[in-house]
């Protein structure tokens, strides 16, 4: 997915958006670094799309405080699937 930084970064935003998809699975859609993800859709969109840069802020907060959770459920599941 090489094209326009801008561009990029608002289709990452439409996307996480519509999905609610973290940063991790929509580096993985697109098949690029989550790091490159997050720069796009925290610094560049804030720039290109303030409207839409509110929203995935909004979406990206909601995903960080539920971290903690996803991982122990993660941790919980590794350990269940290797007894069996």
């Amino acid at each position: 997915m090489k094209g326009i930084v801008e561009d990029r970064a608002i289709e990452l935003g439409k996307y996480i958006t519509d999905t609610n998809a973290t940063v991790r699975l929509t580096a993985k859609k697109f098949g690029i670094s989550k790091s490159t993800v997050h720069t796009d859709v925290t610094k560049r969109l804030k720039h290109i799309s303030p409207s839409l840069y509110s929203e995935v802020r909004k979406i990206l907060d909601e995903n960080k405080s539920q971290r903690h959770i996803r991982g122990g459920i993660a941790t919980k599941e590794k350990y269940k699937n290797l007894q069996s």
